[in-house]
């Protein structure tokens, strides 16, 4: 194959030019111009003569996820109240390893075997094992 058959000259440069605008595909560019179809299409970028919006722009828009409830995100929200102290938490309802049920905070309280060893009872944070007092107890950040 002849080495000037396989370069762009300004004429095959021209024609491309007429063929975009005619709305011509890239095969048929190729083989009007007598190049092949990567050819075409590597010399229509580098001279940005796509129709339209450019190949990067036309990706679509995927939509957002719905945000998932997590634990950090439950977490944050516990979080972003004021510092809690133990102290400061108050067990209304307090019960017994047989009284516990789901979405009761499983918190203990005094020292297991003792005759005052108790749950902490209050309802617990959705997601979490715990209130949202003693959550922040449980679940500190970490130092910086």
């Amino acid at each position: 194959m002849n080495p000037e058959t396989r370069t762009w000259t300004t004429e095959r440069v021209d024609a491309l030019r007429r063929y975009v605008e005619a709305g011509f595909s890239c095969g048929q560019i190729a083989g009007e111009i007598g190049l092949s179809r990567n050819a075409v299409i590597g010399k229509i970028h580098r001279l940005r003569l796509w129709r339209g919006t450019p190949p990067t722009v036309r990706t679509k828009m995927r939509p957002r996820r719905p945000a998932v409830l997590t634990q950090r995100r439950i977490l944050e929200a516990a979080f972003a109240q004021t510092p809690v102290v133990e102290a400061t938490i108050e067990s209304a309802e307090r019960c017994s390893l047989v009284e516990l049920a789901a979405g009761k905070c499983r918190w203990p309280i005094g020292e297991p075997g003792g005759n005052d060893f108790c749950f902490c009872g209050n309802e617990a944070v959705g997601g979490l094992s715990y209130c949202a007092g003693h959550a922040r107890l449980a679940y500190r950040r970490a130092a910086r």
